[in-house]
């Protein structure tokens, strides 16, 4: 059995997918055309905090609330406003916005660098309690 390197993996994702970067993201957030959704597990949004008014929607549930036909849909994630996804650092948001556009999303990307470029840009963090 030959596994594919996550690498390669990356690397077809982002080949097909829009990556945004924190300023051009924040821009289409701020004018209300775009939503921030944080796929990370719980345990890191408890461990390292948040993007304040980010959607948490875990990356094990995302598809499934997504789809309009599931029964844990949320209209949050449908509401016609770009899916901007992220994750820790990239990886799973970049698989995870190529996973959207093969379910047949057109308007959503991933966030450059993820959580980790939002906190080295030096952007406001909402901390865990």
């Amino acid at each position: 059995m030959t596994v594919t390197p996550i690498q390669k993996l990356l690397e077809t994702a982002r080949a097909e997918i829009t990556t945004l970067s924190i300023e051009d993201a924040m821009r289409e957030v701020d004018s209300g055309s775009a939503l921030l959704v944080d796929i990370r597990d719980i345990r890191e949004l408890q461990r390292e905090g948040r993007i304040n008014n980010a959607f948490h929607a875990p990356r094990g549930m995302l598809e499934f609330w997504v789809a309009p036909d599931s029964p844990y849909h949320k209209a949050e994630l449908s509401d016609g406003r770009r899916l901007i996804l992220f994750c820790a650092s990239a990886w799973r948001s970049a698989l995870s916005t190529k996973t959207l556009q093969d379910m047949g999303l057109d308007n959503v990307a991933e966030l450059e660098g993820g959580f980790k470029a939002w906190v080295a840009a030096g952007n406001a963090v909402v901390k865990p309690d």
